[in-house]
């Protein structure tokens, strides 16, 4: 190829990388929303039984995990289905599903109604979980795949920061109810532009032998699929698709150790959305504080998560992994003296870069951990495993209330969280056969001179 069509391709590829990440993104910022409104929101909740009933922390904690279920069920469901299915449609409906759902919530009169509904909604979210990963890691550039995780997955704790912000701003001229009703806005914005904007993955197409499918997005979006076709050549891609290629010996024991990696950055990850504007008012603080306390720490998330991911790029996401888990332990245990405020809100953004930025790198490091016949499925149990552990969040701070145990227990609880957290990243094997194949990919490239689109590939050595 001449230089000036590697160029234009380049610039395409770009400029498809910029609007998939784009779209992904903003759709993961309400799935942050949704993580971070409720604990927004339940302190009123708690306070006001005429909303939608008498809640206890027991049940107020019960309530919390209703949603995580829901992202259970859908990722586990989307995982099973979307490296079968594709890409673009799994998000599409994920983002129509969660809309709507959010909606409804909105007007639920009992703790039963609001409940399911934040069970059904959860289903939509789980499937944007499972995919959006999937599909970034599909579309970034060689070489920036952890940043554009990064950029993605930003959206969780940056919809966190949202909702906190407008907590702070709203929830006494609208109520819970309008910040529910803002929740439901991707509808009427977001899906119209990825109906137009997000195409299908070319390296799923080529995955699942449509090959003239590939070929025209791939030239039309500037995607290289010579890495995919070498992986093929290689012997690196096999046959098993979804989660019987996700526990193949080829995978097997990186993907529990993934699992455990994300059931922990999930536990953090909720359990603290859920419940530090309540421990934080436990230490003297009004509501007010205690909200600016989530938004802190999800701007944490959010800066620390994107540097830290620069970080990945260069030395490989696992490092990385472990050191924020261990910034998390440390500064959730010093969270427990009293330090004057300024000092306590700086650890506080250290701890969303240790659980929140830390998830964040997590969906980075899976995505690219297993090989497109794998990927969705293994995202999806990577992410739907890790919502155990967010089942768990808000049903340990629930209890710890109950139990009248003060908020020094949860931070000690959820920082040995954090160093077990530490311990499984350290354990996950690297994946050799990709490494492998990657090897022989240099040598295929320097030896038969392949070239870098697919639909330059002669047709004989099209896969």
């Amino acid at each position: 190829m001449s230089n000036t069509l590697v160029a234009e391709d380049t610039r395409k590829e770009a400029r498809t990388a910029a609007w998939v990440a784009a779209i992904a993104c903003t759709a993961l910022i309400f799935d942050g929303y949704d993580l971070t409104i409720y604990g927004t929101v339940l302190t009123t909740l708690m306070n006001d039984p005429s909303q939608i009933g008498q809640l206890t922390p027991a049940v107020a904690g019960t309530l919390g995990s209703y949603a995580l279920m829901g992202v259970l069920v859908g990722a586990l469901t989307c995982g099973a289905v979307g490296d079968y299915f594709g890409r673009r449609r799994l998000i599409l409906i994920g983002i129509a599903w969660f809309s709507i759902g959010m909606f409804f919530t909105a007007l639920s009169t009992s703790v039963f109604a609001f409940g399911a509904l934040r069970f059904l909604t959860g289903i939509g979210l789980g499937a944007i979980l499972a995919t959006a990963g999937a599909t970034i890691a599909e579309f970034a550039p060689a070489g920036r795949r952890n940043f554009y995780n990064a950029i993605v997955y930003s959206g969780i704790p940056a919809g966190g920061v949202l909702a906190a912000f407008l907590g702070i701003l709203l929830l006494e001229p609208i109520g819970w109810r309008g910040l529910f009703m803002i929740g439901a806005l991707p509808i009427v914005f977001l899906l119209p532009i990825a109906l137009f904007k997000l195409p299908e993955s070319p390296r799923w197409l080529l995955s699942r032998g449509r090959r003239a499918e590939a070929e025209a997005i791939a030239a039309r979006t500037g995607v290289p699929l010579v890495e995919e076709v070498i992986m093929q050549r290689t012997g690196a891609v096999k046959e098993k698709t979804g989660f019987a290629a996700v526990f193949s010996s080829q995978f097997r024991t990186g993907a529990i150790l993934l699992g455990f990696m994300s059931f922990s950055g999930l536990l953090l990850t909720y359990g603290l959305n859920t419940w530090l504007p309540k421990i934080m008012e436990g230490y003297g603080y009004g509501k007010t504080y205690s909200l600016t306390f989530l938004l802190v720490l999800n701007s944490g998330a959010v800066i620390g998560g994107m540097l830290a991911s620069k970080l990945a790029d260069r030395s490989g996401p696992q490092r990385i992994v472990a050191t924020t888990f261990v910034l998390a332990a440390i500064t959730l245990a010093l969270m427990t003296f009293a330090f004057p405020l300024p000092v306590l809100f700086i650890f506080i953004a250290i701890a969303g870069v240790g659980t929140l930025g830390t998830q964040v790198l997590i969906y980075g490091f899976t995505s690219n951990y297993y090989t497109t016949n794998a990927r969705a499925a293994g995202v999806a149990w990577g992410s739907g495993f890790g919502r155990l552990g967010g089942i768990f969040g808000p049903l340990i701070g629930g209890w710890l209330l109950a139990a009248n145990l003060g908020g020094a227990t949860a931070f000690y609880i959820f920082g040995a969280v954090a160093l077990f957290g530490a311990l499984v990243t350290i354990l996950v094997p690297r994946q050799r056969t990709v490494e492998q194949a990657k090897a022989k990919a240099e040598e295929i490239l320097e030896t038969q001179d392949i070239p870098a689109s697919a639909t330059d590939i002669p047709v004989t050595d099209r896969v």
